[in-house]
This record gives structure tokens, C-alpha cells and sequence, in this order.
């Protein structure tokens, strides 16, 4: 059995999509004894990626409460791998391409994040991973100001040098609800604006990515024809590998999950694709085979760029992440990732 990549679950499809409006929140002790329970022959979820924000972990924490969180997640033989940032207005950030007070706000608090994951790496319960962010700003903003991506990449430049303060790393989300990150072409312009390939890259979500080679939000980038015939599994995966191709030199951070191409939302998180469980019949991945446009190269070489895995699914009911057999088919999937595209130590 392959030992890389480790093996982690996403903690904050509990927080993601819930909330007023919407379903309640699940809290963190939750997700934590959902990942611990799931079990596919003989595998279990190694690690945990973290959202820094209320009710789960506030982005305020002091040292002795990352402490009490660390003792907490290596109690349940976990360890930390990526966290997200609370870069949007709601969560106390701002506008990557907004005013001077949007960017500030937005700059403090990557800089609490990356304290944060310095202070779990000093405490020996994060042996890897990155710092998420993304743009904060919606796609239509962006389209409206020409400067709008220079904007976002001097704030990115800025929160590059927080990073290598800390000695992190970071990763920009693509999806395609963020402005200036909301194709794949844009993204990659996005990111050589930036310049700083050793500090900020890619993180790339099978759900999401599908969408690019669709031109959700960006027609004039679309891979594949308006009305893409889905059983053309030929034609699909071209269309991976083209972007593949161009994002995976850039790609940091990887999530593994399901995606019916279809853009839904719920609660505050909308106009973005629907993470789906791994053996929904609409789901348009085959996720073993599809995982490895990304963990290898063109060449069919493993790249070994990053040594976790996560699975994110964000915006599933209440009742479907309650159940035992949901965590249970998910590691199992991820597991069969491994085994197709992993190695020992």
C-alpha cells in the first residue's frame, strides 16, 4: 500500500453553506469524529485541513488555544495539513482588488492565518501544507475594473512576503466564482502577475477545475463546446489535459472530489459548482483516472508536489455528512487515488 500522499478530510464543509439561511453549522468535535470514524479496507484518514474561522477555530486564537486545538486533533491520531484564510468581508477580511481599508483588512488576515499555521508547525501537529486564499471579490466586480488583476496580484505580492515571513506557502483557489481567478487562463495570468512561484501557486478541486474547461463565467476560455456531450470521454479528457497542463506546474495544494458541472450554491456561497459524492450518477469525473492529470506530468511521471491529498465537500446536506457510509465511500475513493497515483516513503 502506497504511504503518499497522506490521506485528509476537509473540516470546513460544516461551516461552508450552513449558517442563517440555511442548515446549522456542524461543529469541529463533529467533523473531527466523522473523519476518525471512516474506514475503508483497513485505511483511515490520516490528516485534517482547517477552516480558521468561528464557530470552528476563530482566526483570533491565542497560542495556548492552537495548543489546546493541536493537542485536541493529535488525540484523534490526525495531524493538520492546509488552512483557509477568512480573507472575504464577512469574516472580517476584504477585497483583494478593493479600497486601501479592503486590502488592509485583507492582508491581516492572511498574516493571523499564516501565525497560525506557524504556531502548529512549532507544535509538531503540521508536518505540511499551505495557506489558502483567494481574491475576495466576485467574478462581475472584477470585469468592471481593467486593473482589477493587477490589483489582486500586488495584494497577493504583499501577502507573499507575510508568508515567507512565517515560512509558509500559498495557494490560490481556483474557482470560478472569484474574480480574476474565475477562469483558467485567468488564473495563470493571475499568477504570473504575482511572480513569486516559490511562495504562491495553485490549489486545484477536481469540482471546481471541471468548470473551467467549461467557461462558466469566462465563455471566451471554455475548453469544451457549449453542450458537451458527456459520454464523449475522449473528447473530456483532452479538455483535462490542456488544463491540466497548464495549471499543474503552478499546483501546490490538490483536492480530490465529484462534480455534475452544474453551478449551484447554498447560504452565502453561491454561483459555484456543487462537490458531489463520489458515486453520484451525475458525477462527470472519473476521479482515480482524472486525479492523475494532476499528480502527474505530462509524461505520466508522478510530480511527488505535494504530500497530502484532501477531500473537500462542501455544501452536501446536513443529513448526507452525518452518516457513517458518506465518510466511509469518500475514503474509499480517495484510497483508490493512492493506490492509482501514490508511492512509499
Amino acid at each position: 500500500m502506497n504511504t503518499f500522499p497522506k490521506l485528509h478530510n476537509a473540516m470546513w464543509p460544516g461551516l461552508v453553506g450552513k449558517g442563517p439561511g440555511s442548515e446549522p453549522f456542524i461543529d469541529l468535535d463533529t467533523m473531527l469524529n466523522l473523519t476518525v470514524a471512516a474506514a475503508s479496507d483497513g485505511a483511515r484518514f490520516e490528516g485534517v485541513d482547517l477552516f480558521l474561522c468561528d464557530p470552528h477555530i476563530s482566526i483570533d486564537s491565542s497560542r495556548d488555544q492552537i495548543k489546546q486545538l493541536a493537542e485536541k486533533i493529535g488525540s484523534k491520531n490526525l495531524v493538520v495539513g492546509s488552512l483557509v484564510a477568512p480573507v472575504w468581508p464577512p469574516t472580517g477580511g476584504g477585497s483583494a482588488m478593493g479600497s486601501s481599508e479592503d486590502r488592509h483588512r485583507f492582508l491581516e488576515q492572511v498574516s493571523k492565518a499564516c501565525r497560525i499555521g506557524k504556531t502548529l508547525r512549532e507544535l509538531g501537529i503540521r508536518p505540511y501544507g499551505i495557506v489558502r486564499i483567494d481574491s475576495a471579490t466576485d467574478a462581475a466586480t472584477w470585469a468592471k475594473d481593467p486593473d482589477g488583476s493587477k490589483k489582486i496580484a500586488a495584494t497577493f505580492r504583499e501577502c507573499c512576503q507575510i508568508a515567507e515571513d512565517h515560512g509558509e506557502r500559498l495557494a490560490a483557489e481556483g474557482e470560478i466564482c472569484w474574480g480574476g481567478m474565475h477562469s483558467w487562463k485567468r488564473m495563470i495570468e493571475l499568477l504570473e502577475l504575482v511572480g513569486r512561484p516559490q511562495t504562491l501557486g495553485f490549489q486545484a478541486d477536481m469540482a471546481h477545475t471541471l468548470l473551467y474547461t467549461l467557461g462558466y463565467n469566462a465563455p471566451e476560455d471554455a475548453i469544451l463546446p457549449s453542450g458537451f456531450d458527456w459520454k464523449d470521454e475522449a473528447r473530456l479528457q483532452e479538455a483535462l489535459k490542456t488544463m491540466t497542463n497548464a495549471l499543474r506546474p503552478w499546483t501546490l495544494d490538490f483536492h480530490v472530489a465529484q462534480n455534475d458541472a452544474t453551478v449551484k450554491g447554498s447560504g452565502s456561497h453561491d454561483k459555484t459548482g456543487r462537490h458531489c459524492l463520489p458515486d453520484d450518477p451525475n458525477g462527470k469525473l472519473s476521479i482515480a483516472r482524472d486525479a492523475g492529470y494532476w499528480l502527474r506530468d505530462e509524461k505520466g511521471n508522478l510530480t511527488k508536489a505535494f504530500r497530502h491529498i484532501c477531500w473537500d465537500g462542501c455544501m452536501f446536506s446536513n443529513e448526507v455528512m452525518l452518516k457513517p457510509e458518506t465518510w466511509n465511500s469518500i475514503l474509499h475513493a480517495m484510497v483508490s487515488v493512492r493506490e492509482t497515483h501514490g508511492w512509499e516513503a
